[in-house]
């Protein structure tokens, strides 16, 4: 009877060992999105960032040339 109860342990500590693997590896992956997200946004505000410098430059730069044309 002994013998079963160890066996019976040794299932449950295993169970168990799987069911944290499957826990952690889902909190990984939750984590991980939850990481991608941040940069992505970051990553989207930058580029807007930039983006939004570089019309304000081409439209500047446009009327420069538009100022010249019209002085000469």
């Amino acid at each position: 009877m002994a013998r079963h109860h160890d066996d019976s342990n040794g299932t449950v500590k295993t169970r168990r060992q799987q069911e944290d693997q499957r826990r952690m590896a889902f909190r990984r992956a939750i984590e991980s999105y939850s990481e991608e997200r941040k940069l992505n946004q970051a990553l989207s505000d930058f580029d807007d960032s930039i983006s939004g410098r570089f019309w304000q430059a081409s439209n500047a730069s446009e009327g420069v040339r538009r100022n010249a044309r019209q002085a000469g």
